[in-house]
Parts: C-alpha cells; sequence; structure tokens
C-alpha cells in the first residue's frame, strides 16, 4: 500500500543518533554541536532523518527580531536532514508536526529561526509551505568554497572556537598557496587571510525564515515580511539547480509545490540525499 505524508511519525532521538543520521544525509555531512533538541522523522519503523534544534551562535544578533523575545523564548532549526524517499510533502510534513509537538511540550518556545542555504541547495520551498514567514534576502557571504571546492561557513574560520575547521582550512591554503603560510594553525583568522589564499565565497543568496509558534508574536516583527513573489529570478534555486540558468527570460520555470531542500544552520541549511 502506498504511504503518505500523513503516515510520517515524529519523535525525540538522542543526540549521538541524530549526529549519525545528518552526517549521512545533510549535504553539507556536518553537524551542529549547539544542537540541544534532536527529532526523528520515522516512516514504516524506519528513521527516515532528523531535525536538530538549538540556540543561534549569536543569539545577540536575532533576538531583535521579535521585540521583547526573551532569551530562551526562540530556537534555530540548524539542520534538517531527511531521506529522499519520503511520501510526497513528506518534508513539509515533518515540519508542521515538528513545530506542533514544540508548541506542545515547550511552549515557553515562541518562534522558530531557518535558514536556507540559496548557494548549494534551495530557496526556502518547503519552509513556505511548513507556515515559515520569509524576513531576509542577502547576497552569500557566508560560505566560502576553498581552491580544492571544499566547503566552509564564515563563522567557523573566524570565530575562534573552531580549531578544527580552521586548521582543515588552513592546511588547504599552505598547500595551495605558499604566500598563506601565515594563518595560524589555530585561532580566529580574519577572511582576508583565507581570500588571499584563494576562498571565495559562493554565488548564491541566504534566506532567512521564522516560523512563530506563538501567533501574537507576529506582530512583534521588527523586519518586514517579504512576499514569496519577491525572491529575485536570480536567487531562486531547487535541489541544488539554479533556476533562472534553465529557464528563459520572462518564462516561469517548472517547480513542484514542495520539496526536501532546506535545512538550517548558521546558515544553513538543506537536506537530502539517496540514501534512507
Amino acid at each position: 500500500m502506498a504511504r503518505s505524508a500523513k503516515d510520517i511519525r515524529i519523535a525525540p532521538i538522542a543526540a549521538k543518533d541524530a549526529r549519525r543520521i545528518v552526517t549521512r544525509l545533510h549535504y553539507s555531512g556536518k553537524v551542529v554541536n549547539n544542537s540541544q533538541l534532536h527529532l526523528g522523522v520515522f516512516l514504516d519503523g524506519q528513521c527516515k532523518g532528523a531535525l536538530s534544534f538549538g540556540p543561534p551562535l549569536d543569539k545577540r544578533k536575532v533576538l531583535g527580531l521579535v521585540e521583547g523575545t526573551g532569551w530562551n523564548e526562540m530556537l534555530e532549526l540548524n539542520r534538517m536532514a531527511l531521506a529522499d524517499d519520503l511520501p510526497r510533502n513528506g518534508e513539509s510534513r515533518a515540519l508542521a508536526v515538528s513545530m506542533r509537538l514544540l508548541r506542545k511540550h515547550a511552549p515557553h518556545i515562541k518562534w522558530v529561526l531557518s535558514f536556507a542555504d540559496g548557494t548549494q541547495c534551495g530557496d526556502g520551498t518547503i519552509y513556505r509551505a511548513a507556515g515559515f514567514v520569509l524576513t531576509g534576502i542577502k547576497k552569500n557571504t557566508q560560505i566560502w568554497e576553498a581552491p580544492t571546492g571544499a566547503k566552509f561557513s564564515r563563522t567557523s574560520l573566524t570565530d575562534g572556537r573552531s580549531r578544527g575547521e580552521q586548521a582543515r582550512a588552513t592546511r588547504i591554503a599552505r598547500t595551495s598557496y605558499e604566500k598563506s603560510a601565515h594563518i595560524l594553525d589555530t585561532g580566529g583568522a580574519s577572511m582576508k587571510k583565507y581570500r588571499e589564499a584563494g576562498f571565495r565565497p559562493l554565488p548564491g543568496y541566504q534566506f532567512r525564515y521564522i516560523y512563530f509558534i506563538d501567533r501574537t508574536y507576529r506582530d512583534r516583527l521588527t523586519v518586514p515580511v517579504i512576499p514569496f513573489d519577491k525572491i529575485p529570478p536570480e536567487a531562486r534555486m531547487y535541489r541544488g539547480q539554479r533556476l533562472h540558468d534553465s529557464a528563459s527570460e520572462g518564462e516561469e520555470s517548472s517547480r513542484p509545490a514542495t520539496s526536501g531542500e532546506e535545512g538550517g544552520a548558521s546558515p544553513t541549511p538543506a537536506l537530502q540525499h539517496n540514501e534512507a
């Protein structure tokens, strides 16, 4: 019997299991270490993915998006990793049910922040289908590519805490460019040093979405809600394919109503893998 999105079940899972799922299914292959809540996505007794929530890396910068938000009243969906073989609309169903579980079991959480990565994944189709509002569109400055093709977040290269990522980036830079030898093996570094070593931000956009678990908090939003049809054509992306490149000027490109393309983070994004 064919399964539908309504057959999906959402339940808490252990952090170690979520890490294994995210590492396997998320396009980045990376977890977010400050994730605190992990929900598994189950179908027919099999785990088909995970959603991980936690505080933003710099909460002070985002609390002001919604006036009067308490320190413990919001979360970021920083990883969403789902298998490709979920039923149609399964991704948006998983999101919607997860929001209902937060409303029931964590009533102190008033809203959830997430980002769609329009440099590698998508512009946020499933967020829109699940009731998130679009509150930000900006050209990418966060996801950087090394000369070898390895990807890094700007935060991990400059925060002074992500020693492993900084050491990996330094090894790549020193191998590729002799003049990058001044980059330290540990500690923070300016992007200027990495840029000199050949690192470049990926072309594309980042999209900021918010879901209001407590609907009254929407009235406190301090930034405009951006209509979805205002997303620039050149910013539209679906499953890693830039739609503007594949459609003629003035021609509407084909696109399903929902997809499994996103996954939050800092900003982070999307999901989808051919394996369950």
